[in-house]
């Protein structure tokens, strides 16, 4: 899961370098959550409009995690 949010998210940049993912733990009710870490001036690319991009990046990585019967959450740091 971490390798597909890293695809998406350079796909999306133009400073590849500086994106990085990190895991919390499972918390009290079963959800790991994955920070993503863009570079300051990516985050307007890696958000988008009104939040699509942002939206449809989680919509995919919910989906992901669903075959395996995980519970997620995307954070865009």
């Amino acid at each position: 899961m971490k390798e597909l949010l890293e695809v998406l998210a350079k796909g999306l940049v133009g400073n590849k370098d500086a994106v990085s993912v990190t895991i919390d733990e499972k918390n009290a009710e079963g959800v790991v959550v994955y920070h993503l870490h863009v570079a300051p001036e990516d985050m307007g690319r890696v958000i988008g409009k009104q939040g699509r991009i942002a939206k449809a990046v989680r919509i995919v990585m919910r989906a992901g995690a669903s075959r395996t019967n995980q519970k997620i959450a995307v954070e865009i740091d």
